[in-house]
């Protein structure tokens, strides 16, 4: 057991200000507390940042100059002058970044600042997974066996190549056949040390249908440690986590399993000496059985779903712990309930999962009661919808850090009706300007398998990716919102004429030629593929995956609307934000987001995003036939091709960095390499072209 002295760690007399060494919807998250604790708050801001949420939220900001986080939210020697600078006492480490660096959290107890966190020696002792495992073996923690390379047999496989200093599933690898393991196991380590700065991988057996549980921890610097009830995390997409949810239903349906994991916990966190709020990292396997993956020794990003089941404000009680606090009891608080989460990010499913980024021109959710707050369950019997945002209306999402919007947690009596509610809610959102995951969230929360708990970390694989992230729209209502948008946009043009505005757009007395608009649904783009990051071997389409054009054409007369194409269809009203159509005698209607030619319309069948056609186009703008287009800005890592090259199709062209992730630019055919406007490290814009590959013809 590490052993520490309480006055080394927690500074005396109490605290007046605290520094969130973050950004985004942590730092929002710790403010709503220090507010409501009437503490004061300071943020930092990189410049790429300078107009966030949480930069205004704030008491007082400092800025961070340059827009990488290399520059700036990783910088100790900025932070604890910041803190210094603006008066404050305290510095909260939020979620990644320097959350788990021990050295960092040394220098603010040097500074003489307190730490909102646990003591450095016991981060340190979490800092290396192959030394954690080690020494949660020594105090009786089931774990896995940990294997060499060299002695990885045929009966050992699958096995796990995972970093040892990092996580995120960056430095990770599945090995099912041993011939691939040197090969995967070299790579495994570059992209350790790229990532982490430290490139020491290790490898265990990898359990394909097992189920991620985690326990919630809170412990005090007088002994007290609270296993404050388990999540479940096991529906991971490129092993990160997409929802997550408490308690865990395959626990509750196990006699005994959960105070089984809750002593591992508590044994876990007494062995290192921890103190404040922590998350023991188990897997289990489908007979109960379980072992230790990893402990972090910081805020979890799923920790709404645990404290809207105890009714525990975790952040209050991570200041009051570093303050000196007792916990009230040695008993944990019961659980009621239950609580779902998901994390919303910009991302485009048909473009292998990019990361998107651009301005979020509206956002809005509806029903949120709460925001970056919990609620006594105790004392509830209606569900509550609370929203974990870093991003509101008019946001500029950038390249430079995680594309997460928002977590949408709903707690209920019942896990059926927080999923439905959580469900119904996701799809009633407005989100304009930025393709999202919303539609792959919706439809896992209204599976069978989900809502019957089948949740083990094979869900993708067994229910199918692509399937689950199908569009809540179909075809047919993607038409009529096509049409809704066609009879919005000439509402507008017609309000703003200078006569006769008053007509509707196109009508005419008698019959005469029909009204035409072009709209492309979905996200158009060049010909191309995009790798997924840290997957050579994969692509997904740059092009027109994901889109769909829609001619309509309708006239405006004495009978009302004619559309051809739409049978019984109606019009009720038109206005340039909401359009009404009636439907073989079904009134429906479509709420409308106009922004320049991009038209964003809603409705209770979903969302759809839509691109005016121009009417004419310029040949200027025209762009070369197999030109591959930057999908979003960013700095071109290395060239794995020159002009002149044949090319194979899939052969990588050129690397992206961009949102802290790796993307990979490949040939779409067989061709030769004409043009390569760019270098390693050119900056580029979204559309940007950045190589041209010419067909290979007979």
């Amino acid at each position: 057991m590490i052993e520490f002295a309480i006055g080394s760690v927690f500074a005396t007399g109490p605290v007046r200000s605290v520094l969130v060494a973050n950004r985004g919807e942590i730092a929002r998250r710790v403010f709503a507390t220090c507010r409501r604790l009437g503490y004061g708050t300071v943020a930092v801001f990189s410049d790429a940042d300078a107009a966030a949420p949480h930069v205004r939220e704030a008491d007082v900001a400092v800025r961070l100059p340059g827009e990488s986080s290399a520059q700036t939210y990783l910088r100790t020697d900025l932070l604890i002058g910041a803190a210094l600078a603006a008066g404050a006492d305290a510095i909260h480490p939020g979620y990644g970044f320097l959350s788990e660096k021990a050295d960092f959290a040394q220098a603010v107890l040097d500074a003489g600042l307190r730490w909102i966190g646990p003591p450095p020696q016991a981060i340190a002792a979490m800092g290396s997974k192959v030394a954690a495992k080690k020494m949660m073996a020594a105090a009786g923690v089931p774990v896995l066996r940990e294997l060499s390379p060299d002695d990885v047999a045929e009966a050992d496989l699958p096995v796990l190549i995972k970093a040892s200093a990092g996580g995120g599933g960056r430095g990770m690898r599945v090995v099912r056949d041993l011939a691939d393991l040197p090969a995967q196991w070299q790579a495994a380590r570059a992209e350790a040390e790229s990532a982490f700065g430290d490139g020491t991988v290790f490898c265990e057996q990898y359990i394909e249908t097992g189920r991620h549980i985690e326990v919630q921890i809170l412990a005090d610097a007088h002994g007290t440690v609270w296993a404050v009830g388990e999540r479940e995390c096991s529906i991971q997409r490129r092993h990160q986590k997409v929802v997550e949810e408490a308690p865990s239903p395959f626990v509750q349906a196990m006699p005994g399993l959960r105070e089984k994991l809750f002593t591992a916990a508590r044994d876990a966190a007494r062995t290192i000496g921890y103190v404040g709020a922590g998350t023991v990292e188990f897997l289990v396997a489908p007979d109960g059985s379980f072992a230790f993956l990893e402990m972090n020794t910081r805020l979890q990003v799923e920790h709404p779903v645990s404290e809207l089941t105890t009714g525990l404000d975790l952040v209050a009680w991570q200041l009051r712990v570093a303050s000196g606090e007792r916990l009230p009891a040695a008993q944990e608080p019961a659980t009621h309930g239950s609580a779902v989460e998901v994390r919303l990010y910009a991302e485009d499913p048909a473009k292998d999962w990019q990361p998107a980024s651009g301005t979020l021109h509206r956002f809005s959710v509806p029903g949120v009661g709460y925001a970056f707050e919990t609620a006594d369950p105790s004392s509830r019997s209606e569900p509550l919808v609370r929203l974990d945002s870093g991003v509101e209306s008019g946001s500029v999402v950038g390249v430079h850090y995680d594309p997460m919007l928002a977590k949408v947690i709903v707690w209920a009596p019942r896990r059926d009706e927080a999923a439905r509610l959580l469900a119904s809610t996701l799809a009633a959102a407005e989100i304009h300007g930025l393709v999202t995951n919303r539609d792959l969230l919706v439809n896992v929360l209204r599976h069978p398998a989900f809502l019957a708990g089948d949740t083990d970390t094979a869900f993708f694989a067994t229910h199918g990716l692509d399937t689950l992230a199908a569009p809540l729209v179909t075809p047919e209502n993607e038409r009529l919102s096509a049409l809704a948008a066609a009879l919005a946009v000439a509402a507008a043009n017609r309000r703003a004429a200078p006569v006769l505005a008053g007509l509707p757009s196109g009508w005419r007395n008698l019959p005469s030629q029909s009204q035409r608009r072009v709209l492309i649904a979905g996200s158009p783009g060049s010909a191309g593929s995009l790798g997924s990051p840290g997957s050579p071997g994969s692509s997904g389409s740059l092009g027109s995956a994901g889109s769909s054009e829609h001619e309509i054409r309708y006239r405006l007369g004495r009978d009302g609307l004619t559309a051809e194409g739409f049978d019984a269809v109606a019009l009720v009203s038109a206005a340039p934000d909401e359009v009404v159509l009636d439907i073989k005698g079904l009134r429906r209607t479509f709420r409308i987001g106009r922004y320049g030619d991009a038209v964003v319309v809603d409705s209770a069948s979903g969302s759809v995003s839509f691109t005016l056609a121009p009417d004419f186009v310029d040949p200027a703008d025209a762009v070369a036939a197999g030109s591959l287009l930057a999908p979003m800005p960013g700095t071109v890592v290395r060239l794995g091709a020159a002009v002149g090259d044949v090319v194979a199709a899939g052969q990588p062209i050129l690397w992206l960095e961009a949102m802290k992730m790796e993307h990979q630019v490949s040939a779409p055919v067989a061709g030769v390499v004409t043009a390569l406007p760019v270098a390693a490290g050119s900056q580029v814009d979204v559309g940007a072209v950045l190589a041209v590959v010419e067909e290979e013809t007979e």
